[in-house]
């Protein structure tokens, strides 16, 4: 930003390199009026002295030292946020909803990409840690048996003692504030749906054994159909990378091993789900004459492929502003939050 037509700069102050001190004097307010003005601080502001403070700053030009920040409050004010895969419209639909919500806490997002590794995700926290963010929040699944759990735990703790705040969007596995998706009972209650409209023969597409997600996913879908007398044999059942090629993949080896005794696929996210339909259809599958799709998700393409796609659908935008929310509120005790996050089954053209 550049000062205004007309506006005089202080003294021996180059345009675009005012200092807050200037902006104070600039907007006629106290240094700590226009320090809370500009830099997300959780004290509220008079709308009027705000008001002049953001119009100063843009009049001169100033811009935050966000450094200076870190180091005289002990964190910058930012938000870093963890995510498995950005390509992935699961996690990008929640950093969506992240931004817009620390955008209006005049907070600033920074992310980072685990690539679903337990080592990256320690390994990138450690980074994180340097750059003394406000907010750290955690969307990938927990992992089983990792060793690397317990050494994120004892990280994020001293990340939390200097002043930071965690939040996890996933298992409550961390001993911290969690918005816990509730993938057990969308994926038993989407079982139940598909059942109970006549399918009985079902397989499913999973991701690796050590992503919880999936494997809360599958189960709850096991547990719905054991629950009406139906079985998902364990030959039924193929492993997967958690992306559409690894769906695409699975779905050429049911193909091979042939899909005539199969209503449905459930798939463990939409990601896998859509690239198993397009495997199904490019072998000439009529969808859902022939077998059914479903996944687990509602990510926005979901509605735009053809046929629509069943699945549970998970309020992704929504968690990204609760995670902001729950991040900036103040503690009720010293036992983390942990918050329920349900999901919706949505019947669509790719089931009977």
């Amino acid at each position: 930003m550049t000062a205004t037509e007309g506006t005089t700069m202080p003294t021996g102050t180059p345009k675009g390199a005012a200092t807050l001190h200037d902006v104070a004097r600039e907007a006629g307010v106290s240094l700590a009026t226009a320090s809370r003005s500009l830099n997300g601080s959780a004290r509220r502001v008079n709308e009027e002295y705000r008001s002049r403070v953001v119009a100063a700053a843009e009049r001169l030009g100033y811009i935050p030292n966000f450094s200076a920040q870190a180091i005289a409050r002990g964190m910058s004010p930012t938000v870093a946020l963890v995510v498995s895969d950005i390509a992935d419209p699961y996690f990008s639909s929640i950093a969506a909803g992240v931004i817009r919500g620390a955008d209006e806490a005049g907070l600033i997002v920074t992310m980072a990409v685990t690539e679903r590794s337990a080592a990256r995700e320690l390994g990138v926290v450690k980074g994180l840690r340097g750059q003394r963010p406000r907010v750290l929040i955690l969307t990938g699944s927990r992992f089983l048996d990792s060793g690397e759990e317990e050494a994120l735990a004892r990280e994020l703790a001293a990340y939390e003692e200097t002043g930071g705040r965690v939040v996890v969007v996933s298992q409550r596995a961390l001993p911290f504030d969690t918005l816990q998706m509730n993938n057990y009972d969308g994926a038993r209650d989407l079982a139940r749906a598909l059942a109970e409209r006549g399918n009985r023969r079902f397989a499913a597409i999973t991701g690796t054994r050590s992503l919880l997600t999936s494997n809360d996913r599958l189960q709850g879908f096991r547990d719905g159909l054991a629950e009406l007398g139906l079985d998902l044999p364990e030959d039924r059942i193929l492993p997967a990378e958690f992306t559409r090629d690894g769906g695409y993949q699975a779905a050429g080896e049911l193909l091979e091993r042939g899909i005539d005794g199969i209503d449905v696929i459930f798939a463990v996210n939409d990601v896998m789900a859509i690239g198993a339909l397009s495997r199904l259809r490019e072998a000439g599958a009529d969808i859902p004459g022939d077998i059914g799709v479903a996944g687990f998700d509602d990510i926005a393409t979901a509605r735009d492929v053809s046929p629509a796609l069943t699945t549970v659908r998970l309020p992704l935008e929504e968690v990204g502003e609760r995670a902001i929310r729950l991040a900036l509120a103040d503690r009720d005790g010293n036992e983390p939050t942990v918050e329920s996050v349900g999901g919706e089954v949505l019947l669509r053209a790719s089931t009977r």
